[in-house]
């Protein structure tokens, strides 16, 4: 994992994402993490193990993480090389962090928990590696029961409710208003990136 804002601390609370761009729900959801860890990070990976690069480009989105972790003193910004969350909660390990969550929505839970991880362990024993922050996508998420210990549900404003990477891109492809959805100071670069 290289550092490319910020630092961090013995918990940390990682986004991962392929900001694909950064909406105002991800800031949201960063400022919820600090409830739970004493830093909040927006992770990159170099690689995703579920879809390709499109969009903007790799650079634009090391270039947009950084400027969501200049919002705030305990967040910060990293590249990942693994693009699975037990591949990262690792990384974090040897950079000092003792107690790793993952923040995601409950729909990425729901793919996390059912994920064939092939030769990795399966996630009951991953999640003794990390936890799992779940922000309700639109609803709450309930996980197994023997999994409950490490599964945590976060909690954010019900106006993030719908507010995505894809609607961005969905509405900017339509024409319609989508600059609302979107952190102001990155509006003009987004626009660039996907017009």
């Amino acid at each position: 994992m290289e550092l490319l804002a910020g630092a961090l601390a013995d918990s940390v609370a990682l986004l991962a994402g392929a900001w694909n761009p950064p909406t105002r729900a991800h800031v949201e959801l960063a400022r919820a993490a600090l409830g739970w860890a004493r830093r909040a990070v927006f992770v990159l990976p170099r690689a995703f193990p579920h879809k390709p690069l499109e969009g903007a480009s790799f650079e634009q989105r090391t270039q947009w993480i950084r400027a969501l972790a200049a919002l705030h003193p305990l967040f910060a910004a990293a590249v990942s090389d693994g693009g699975l969350f037990l591949e990262m909660a690792r990384e974090a390990r040897t950079l000092g962090a003792r107690r790793v969550f993952h923040v995601c929505g409950s729909d990425a839970a729901a793919r996390i928990l059912g994920w064939d991880y092939g030769p990795l362990p399966p996630i009951g024993q991953q999640l003794d590696e990390y936890e799992l922050l779940v922000a309700p996508r639109p609803l709450p998420f309930a996980p197994p029961p023997h999994l409950r210990a490490r599964v945590h549900t976060l909690i954010v404003p019900a106006s993030l409710d719908g507010i995505s990477s894809s609607e961005v891109r969905r509405r900017i492809r339509d024409g319609e208003p989508w600059r609302h959805l979107v952190p102001d100071w990155i509006a003009s670069e987004v626009e660039k990136a996907y017009r």
